[in-house]
C-alpha cells in the first residue's frame, strides 16, 4: 500500500488551517441561520458590522490559500508514488466534489464544491505552467477580483494559484528559515489591514456591495491573520496555542462538514435565525470550536485521520488505507 506508512506533515500549515476554520465559523453560522444584518434600512446590527470587520473574508482566503498549497505537495508527494500522479489528483478533486455536493444540499454557500471544481478547471492545468507565470496569473487574477467581482467565491481560482506558486517556490517547506521574511510582510500587511479594516467600516452598508472595501480589507486582514499567527508560533505561547489548533486542521474537512450539521441541530434550540442575538452566534461558535478541539485530538490519539478525510484518503488512493497512526517524521505534508 502506498500510504500505509504514511507522510509526515508540516505543522504550522496545519495550526494554521485549523486557526482559519475557527475563523470561518462566526461566517457561517450567521449565513447557514440567516440572522439579521441590518436594524433597518441601510443600518448594520452594531455587533454585526464590528464581527463583519474582524472575521467576514478574512479566514476564508487563508482557508482557499491553503487548499491550493496542500493540493500542489500532494501532486508532489504522488509523483513519487505512481507515475499516474493527476490521475490520482483527479480522483482526489470529484472525491472532494461529492462531499461538497451532499455538503450543498444543507450549506448553498459552502465551499468544498467549488474547490473541486476550480481544482479541475483551473488548478490541474496550471501544474504545466511555469513557476512565474502561476504567481503572476494569482496575483493578477486576485486584485482583479476583489477590485471588481467584491471577492467572495470569484476569489478561490486567484488565491489557489497563489497556493500552488507558494510550494513550488519552496517556501511551504522553509518557513522555519523565513522568519524576517514573515516578519516584513506581516509589518506591512498590519498597518494595511488597519486601513482597510478602517475604510470597510466606515462604508454606509448600502454602498458595501458597490465598492471593493470588504474584499480588499479582507485580503489584507488576511495576510495580517497569516503571517501574525507564523510570527507568533515562533515563541512559547504560540507554541501552545499551535498544539491547540494543529488536531483542528489535520481533521479539517470533518470539522468543516460536522460543523454544519451542528449548528442546523442546534438553531431551534438556539433561535438565531432571523435574530440579532450575536451573543449567541459567539457564544456557540466558542462551545463548537472547544468541543471540535478536543474531539479532534483525543481521535487523533487513536487514528491517523478523521473520518471524513480517511474515505477521502481512501478513493483517492482507490485502496484500502491504514487508520491507525504510526511514528512518521513531522515536518512534510
Amino acid at each position: 500500500m502506498r500510504y500505509a506508512q504514511g507522510r509526515p506533515r508540516i505543522r504550522e500549515w496545519d495550526a494554521v488551517r485549523g486557526f482559519a476554520l475557527c475563523g470561518i465559523l462566526p461566517v457561517d453560522i450567521w449565513q447557514i441561520t440567516d440572522m439579521a444584518a441590518t436594524t433597518g434600512p441601510g443600518e448594520m446590527v452594531p455587533v454585526r458590522h464590528v464581527l463583519s470587520v474582524s472575521f467576514e473574508g478574512r479566514f476564508f482566503p487563508i482557508f482557499s490559500f491553503l487548499f491550493g498549497l496542500s493540493f500542489a505537495l500532494f501532486l508532489d508527494d504522488a509523483a513519487e508514488q505512481t507515475d499516474r500522479p493527476r490521475l490520482v489528483l483527479v480522483r482526489r478533486l470529484l472525491a472532494l466534489g461529492a462531499i461538497g455536493l451532499v455538503h450543498h444540499q444543507f450549506q448553498p454557500g459552502e465551499a468544498l464544491l467549488p474547490y473541486a471544481i476550480v481544482g479541475l478547471v483551473i488548478l490541474l492545468p496550471a501544474f504545466a505552467l511555469p513557476n512565474w507565470v502561476v504567481l503572476s496569473v494569482g496575483t493578477a487574477v486576485t486584485l482583479a477580483v476583489a477590485l471588481t467581482l467584491g471577492g467572495g467565491l470569484a476569489m478561490v481560482p486567484g488565491l489557489f494559484l497563489l497556493g500552488l506558486a507558494t510550494a513550488r517556490y519552496g517556501i511551504a517547506d522553509t518557513l522555519d528559515e523565513r522568519g524576517w521574511q514573515i516578519g516584513a510582510v506581516f509589518a506591512l500587511a498590519l498597518p494595511a489591514a488597519v486601513l482597510a479594516d478602517r475604510w470597510e467600516y466606515r462604508t454606509p452598508y448600502l454602498e458595501l456591495w458597490s465598492t471593493p472595501a470588504s474584499p480588499v480589507a479582507g485580503l489584507f486582514g488576511a495576510l495580517a491573520y497569516l503571517t501574525g499567527l507564523l510570527l507568533l508560533m515562533r515563541i512559547e505561547p504560540g507554541q501552545v496555542l499551535s498544539e491547540v489548533l494543529e488536531p483542528l486542521g489535520r481533521m479539517a474537512l470533518t470539522n468543516y462538514v460536522c460543523a454544519t450539521a451542528v449548528i442546523l441541530l442546534a438553531d431551534p434550540w438556539l433561535g438565531l435565525s432571523g435574530s440579532d442575538n450575536y451573543a449567541a452566534l459567539l457564544g456557540s461558535a466558542v462551545a463548537i470550536i472547544a468541543a471540535q478541539a478536543i474531539v479532534s485530538a483525543v481521535w487523533l490519539r487513536f487514528f491517523r485521520y478523521g473520518p471524513l478525510e480517511w474515505v477521502w484518503r481512501c478513493v483517492t488512493w482507490w485502496e484500502w488505507v491504514p487508520a491507525r497512526p504510526v511514528r512518521v517524521p513531522s515536518r512534510r505534508y
